[in-house]
């Protein structure tokens, strides 16, 4: 299966408890249809200290958060939208924001 989004995109949450609140897509997971957002949905985690060098403690790390809640954050609307794909000549598939028309 295919997601619509890709691992660099920036993206915009749209529901649950980070809300309306946007980053970069780290890591994907395409059996269980989630991603792993920089930023966003935190949990604190107690850590074990591995080495002199890395201490334990308390440390936030991101969960992965279902694909149907986020969306591409376009950068001249500076929301999340909805887009679709052009073809173009040369450079082949462009995204396109279905709000504005402007490239993604």
């Amino acid at each position: 299966m295919s997601l619509h989004l890709k691992k660099g995109d920036k993206i915009m949450v749209l529901a649950g408890k980070d809300k309306n609140k946007t980053g970069k897509i780290l890591r994907m997971n395409y059996k269980k249809n989630t991603v792993l957002v920089e930023g966003v949905n935190l949990v604190k985690k107690h850590m074990r200290r591995r080495s002199e060098a890395d201490p334990g403690g308390i440390k936030e790390i991101p969960i992965p958060i279902q694909v149907s809640n986020i969306a591409l954050l376009c950068s001249h609307c500076n929301r999340g939208v909805r887009f679709h794909t052009k073809l173009l000549d040369k450079k082949g598939k462009v995204r396109v924001c279905s709000r504005c028309q402007k490239e993604i």
